[in-house]
């Protein structure tokens, strides 16, 4: 597969896209980009230097790798009941025997998804501002053999990127009930 040949034009409009993005890994440390003018003589790059009628040339673009402290720190959801990192002993064993109080509760019986969904999202929000400690979340087990679909989407609604970082610990409520999930949020900082 050939090529394309960048004019200098839009060579020079790549250069400002990308002139302060900075890679999140790198195979290699310096990437050129063909550049053909496509102008006549009279016109000029941005760096003001005259491009000529039949000049070829390289751009050389230096790709800088990101040091640790630049790259975004993500904290994972907890798995249910797999104690996360941060969680102390005392407040797991209360967490996981079901002694923590709970602050608020959530029963999903009844909706769609996507209506679950967004009471859960507005559920999760309000824990936020009112800080809430300790929440719980029913799905009921559903009626199909894996259980319902609000049951089972559940853990995916716990990991996404706004709901992550608030949650410490995650704990079925009680062992023989599958339907129910008791939340363990993070103190509002």
């Amino acid at each position: 597969m050939a090529r394309r040949v960048l004019g200098e034009d839009e060579a020079a409009l790549w250069r400002a896209f990308v002139h302060d993005v900075a890679p999140l890994r790198t195979g290699r440390n310096v990437a050129s980009v063909p550049v053909t003018p496509s102008f006549g003589k009279e016109a000029s790059s941005p760096a003001g230097r005259p491009a000529g009628g039949r000049a070829t040339g390289m751009v050389t673009v230096r790709l800088v790798e990101m040091s640790p402290v630049q790259q975004p720190r993500v904290r994972p959801a907890p798995h249910v009941g797999v104690r996360a990192p941060g969680l102390d002993d005392t407040q797991w064993r209360r967490l996981s025997r079901g002694q923590m109080r709970v602050d608020a509760r959530l029963d999903l019986h009844g909706y769609i998804v996507q209506e679950a969904f967004e009471e859960f999202h507005r559920f999760m929000q309000r824990s936020r501002v009112m800080g809430w400690r300790c929440v719980e979340v029913v799905t009921g087990l559903g009626s199909g053999a894996r259980g319902g679909s609000i049951r089972r989407e559940l853990p995916h609604w716990l990991h996404r990127a706004d709901i992550a970082p608030m949650i410490l610990g995650v704990v079925h409520s009680h062992q023989g009930n599958q339907g129910a999930l008791r939340l363990l949020l993070r103190k509002k900082r």
